[in-house]
């Protein structure tokens, strides 16, 4: 059954609690005849880490609020969850919500680790707004998936802000960008889903030589493919990292 305002497919986001930057992020991205629904993660817990096991520990209570929605995709628009639980646990989280819910469940991780292997790349590097201690742990994850670190970034952030992640600014992530530009990559990564990216993709598609991502981006293009049962390809995710088809509408809702 199709809905009125999601004719290709129906995505549904689970987004952490105080995120600010998914859902502009994926409705932006979004093309023209799909649509999405978000339903929040909470948890209590004051320290990051703490939040994204608390998270996957009650994983199944939030897709249930998505209720009997003809989802055709589930994406969980979190890369942290990733790395707590390691390379084998995702694959066995993302085969069990897909066989209960019935749609395709790509988490943040494998988005991004998809589509690099979709490109091709083997050295990355990567803009991390994370605290040392996931910074870490994020190291360790995409090392397991086997590529190579070339360059790590770490932004700085700021404590007396509501949430010090989701107050980075685009100008942020795009002078952290630059700071790898002497570096042999062939492709960097703007980590989180919390950090505002699509901008900073936008005005800087690749450094040197190698193509930016971002977590959000990755995820954005891996749900929609897992959406409209389309496989992934080098060409098109290129299309779609360099705006081809969401630069105008990111260009309305930010006033660029």
């Amino acid at each position: 059954m199709r809905v009125e305002y999601a004719p290709r497919g129906l995505i549904g986001v689970l987004t952490p609690q105080a995120n600010t930057t998914v859902e502009p992020e994926f409705w932006i991205m979004l093309p023209s005849g799909l649509a999405a629904i978000n339903a929040r993660m909470f948890s209590p817990h004051a320290e990051l880490e703490a939040r994204l096991v608390d998270y996957l520990d009650h994983l199944d209570e939030t897709i249930v609020r998505f209720a009997n929605a003809p989802l055709d995709a589930l994406a969980l628009a979190t890369t942290g969850t990733s790395y707590m639980i390691g390379a084998a646990r995702e694959v066995d989280l993302v085969a069990t919500v897909t066989r209960r819910r019935g749609a395709p469940f790509v988490t943040t991780g494998q988005a991004v680790v998809q589509a690099l292997r979709t490109l091709g790349a083997r050295t990355i590097g990567l803009v991390s707004p994370y605290p040392p201690s996931l910074t870490e742990k994020s190291k360790r994850y995409w090392a397991e998936q086997g590529f190579a670190i070339g360059g790590l970034v770490q932004i700085g952030t700021r404590g007396d802000t509501f949430h010090p992640i989701y107050t980075i600014t685009t100008a942020d992530a795009a002078a952290a960008l630059l700071e790898l530009e002497d570096k042999r990559l062939d492709a960097i990564v703007l980590l989180g889903t919390g950090m505002p990216t699509l901008a900073a993709i936008a005005r800087h598609p690749h450094v040197g030589d190698a193509i930016v991502l971002s977590c959000m981006l990755c995820l954005g293009w891996a749900a929609i493919d897992a959406a409209t049962h389309a496989p992934p390809q080098r060409e098109a995710l290129l299309r779609f990292a360099g705006g081809e088809d969401w630069k105008a509408r990111l260009a309305a809702q930010i006033g660029a």
